[in-house]
C-alpha cells in the first residue's frame, strides 16, 4: 500500500510540473503571438524583415525538442530571436505546454 501512495504522490507531482496550457496561451498571445502566429505558423512579414526561416512551432522538428530546451529558447534566445524577459520561470513553463498544444 505504501508504494502505490508514493507512485501517486511522484505522478502528480510530475504533472503539476509541466505546465498549465490555458495560461501558456495567455503568455504566448501577449509576448510570442506577433511573431510566431496565433497558432504557431510565423509571422510571413517578421520573416521577410529579420531574413530568417522561422519553423512552425507545431512541426514535428520543434516538437521533437525537449521542454527544458524549449523553455532555453524562450528565455535565452535562439539566433536572431533575442531572449523574451516578459516569459520568466513558471509562465514559461506554460508557453512550453501551450506550444505542445500546437502539434500537427
Amino acid at each position: 500500500m505504501k508504494k502505490i501512495t508514493l507512485l501517486l504522490i511522484s505522478v502528480s507531482g510530475l504533472a503539476f510540473a509541466a505546465g498549465d496550457a490555458a495560461a501558456g496561451k495567455t503568455a504566448y498571445g501577449k509576448a510570442c503571438k506577433s511573431c510566431h502566429g496565433a497558432d504557431g505558423t510565423p509571422n510571413p512579414a517578421i520573416v521577410k524583415m529579420m531574413k530568417v526561416e522561422m519553423k512552425n512551432l507545431g512541426a514535428a522538428d520543434v516538437q521533437a525538442h525537449k521542454d527544458d530546451a524549449l523553455t532555453k529558447i524562450i528565455t535565452e534566445g535562439q539566433g536572431k530571436m533575442k531572449p523574451i524577459k516578459t516569459v520568466a520561470g513558471k509562465d514559461a513553463d506554460n508557453v512550453v505546454a501551450f506550444v505542445r498544444t500546437l502539434k500537427k
